[in-house]
């Protein structure tokens, strides 16, 4: 009888920490699972995030976090001072440097002489039932389960703006910010973390370099304390939840903690997914158009490093954010006009590069291979169409809601479904929970054909 065998859509953390998880399951079980990990640009275990080779970006969480085990918090630090690296609890580590301890840890995962796992450099076009993965070079692989961890997505498209050689549409694209070298004005549309990404990559770049960050709000992701704050517990009702009681008790939660809110989001972290879960349809669609944005920036902050790298760009006049809305670009000789309307004044920007960081898309059916599974019934949306809808262990949905026993999706896909699912920690817990249903829903379906 053949081992059972998962197939894993898409290589970067989301599955590779899958793959880790479910490798080191089976062979603690003494289970033989054949696993595929199928990245489409080769860079297996690093994705976008971690294929930067810009040791300016750094991890936006501390390292005690950032462990790829679910049950050794400890793994990555115990990793990096094995590596020479003096880094503490409380650091932030390259992302580069975090790309490579995935990688190993992958590695160790395979378990040699066995090899289990098979990278796949190709892409994924369609999947034909629920198992079946079909390639562009029209190769099949045939599992028994298959799990989509496809990551984020690439920025939507800016409406207003054509494709030009000096619109970055997707800066995380390969090699996409290497040729913004030449000193000319960057606009960048958002001011999140992308937009902090890309000013320290171009200002570095070339000294004259001068960054417009662009956004409805012009916020900035607020700073990480030097030392992490206690957590604080927030005081909510049960039952059904409104956005209403969950800005009350936080508020209330921060004026008691003398006015200091990071104690508070470390006290509403852990339970953010159950937060989201516990608010209606209704209220999930007015936390994101009313309360989201603020959300992130405090939740999703960045490293004391950047934070002062940041500072610095701004006091010279290198970086300057601008309050409003994009209204088009055409381009001109030397790069793009730009019109926006700035604090309700529709004003000319005259720019050598625009860069789309407006952060990752939220329409799954722009990826041909997610619209693929729409439109065949085999998945669907979650209500607000910001993934996948899927059930509480990740089994993927189809058309008419039922659960599937042999296709799961993990990491930002599941968006929808848990709002906080982007960062490693989240993702962590969730290839750890699906490891045993993996392995479960493999060697059942391999039974039943043997």
């Amino acid at each position: 009888m053949a081992s059972p065998a998962v197939t894993i859509v898409g290589g970067g953390a989301s599955g590779a920490l899958t793959a880790i998880h479910l490798l080191r399951l089976a062979r603690a079980s003494g289970t033989t699972v054949a696993v595929t990990l199928l990245d489409q640009g080769g860079r297996h275990a690093l994705g976008q995030a971690y294929a930067t080779t810009d040791p300016h970006h750094l991890l936006n969480t501390r390292a005690d976090r950032m462990s790829a085990l679910d049950d050794d918090p400890e793994h990555l630090l115990t990793w990096a001072r094995a590596e020479g690296m003096p880094v503490d609890e409380a650091g932030y580590l390259p992302r580069a440097v975090y790309g490579r301890y995935l990688r190993d840890v992958l590695a160790a995962a395979e378990n040699p002489p066995f090899r289990p796992l098979h990278r796949v450099t190709a892409a994924a076009v369609t999947l034909e039932g629920e198992h079946t993965v079909r390639l562009a070079d029209g190769h099949r692989i045939e599992s028994d389960a298959v799990v989509l961890a496809l990551g984020n997505r690439s920025p939507a498209p800016v409406p207003g703006v054509a494709a030009h050689p000096r619109h970055v549409a997707d800066p995380w694209a390969g090699g996409a910010l290497s040729q913004i070298d030449d000193g000319a004005p960057v606009l960048v549309l958002g001011t999140g973390l992308t937009m902090v990404d890309v000013a320290l990559t171009v200002t570095r770049a070339h000294p004259g370099t001068v960054v417009y960050a662009l956004s409805r709000h012009a916020l900035l992701p607020r700073p990480h304390l030097p030392r992490p704050a206690t957590p604080v517990p927030v005081a909510l009702p049960g039952g059904p939840l409104r956005v209403a009681d969950l800005l009350a008790a936080t508020r209330r939660a921060v004026r008691e903690n003398g006015g200091d809110w990071h104690g508070v989001m470390e006290g509403l972290r852990p339970h953010a997914q159950t937060l989201w879960r516990r608010l209606g349809p209704d209220e999930r669609r007015l936390f994101l158009r009313r309360v989201a944005r603020y959300w992130e920036i405090h939740r999703h902050r960045i490293p004391p490093a950047s934070v002062a790298a940041i500072a610095g760009l701004r006091a010279s006049g290198r970086l300057r954010l601008l309050r409003g809305s994009l209204i088009g670009a055409t381009p001109t000789a030397e790069g793009l006009s730009v019109r926006a309307e700035l604090d309700g004044v529709a004003t000319d920007l005259h720019v050598g590069w625009l860069v789309n960081a407006t952060g990752p898309g939220a329409d799954i059916t722009s990826d041909p291979f997610l619209a693929g599974l729409v439109a065949a019934g085999t998945a669907r949306p979650d209500p607000l169409r910001l993934g996948l809808d899927t059930g509480p262990d990740g089994a993927v949905l189809d058309a008419a809601g039922r659960p599937s026993e042999r296709l799961f999706a993990v990491g930002p896909l599941l968006r929808g479904t848990l709002y906080e699912t982007t960062a490693v920690p989240e993702i962590r817990a969730q290839a750890a929970a699906l490891a045993p249903r993996l392995v479960e829903a493999a060697a059942s379906v391999a039974t039943r054909v043997a």
